[in-house]
């Protein structure tokens, strides 16, 4: 999240939202930038239209789920799990670069 909050600062600065420029805000906020990350932001944003989105984003809220108590579980279900679906939840963790880049996309549009 960082470095969008770095692009937008810039972007609110009416700085261009180029890998220098981000590197520079994340060192000022003494953030360890990640190079792969950087470029995949600016990469990401370049067709993006920042001010229309973010009036997009205030016309239309997000909607948000009501907070609920948890049912009650059977008593199986509540040991421990195997091995292999904690293998499976560590695997679906695992973000490609792409699904990265995609997602960053969908933010802005």
């Amino acid at each position: 999240m960082e470095y969008i909050y770095a692009s937008l600062l810039l972007h609110v600065a009416k700085k261009e939202i180029n890998e220098e420029n981000l590197r520079r805000i994340l060192d000022a906020a003494g953030i360890q930038a990640d190079e792969v990350r950087i470029k995949m932001v600016v990469t990401a944003l370049k067709e993006i239209n920042i001010d229309e989105v973010i009036k997009t984003a205030a016309i239309s809220p997000m909607a948000v789920a009501p907070a609920t108590a948890p049912a009650a579980q059977p008593q199986a279900t509540t040991e421990a799990s195997p091995p292999e679906a904690k293998k499976e939840e560590e695997a679906k963790k695992e973000i490609s670069e792409e699904e990265l880049a995609a997602g960053l996309s969908s933010l802005f549009g």
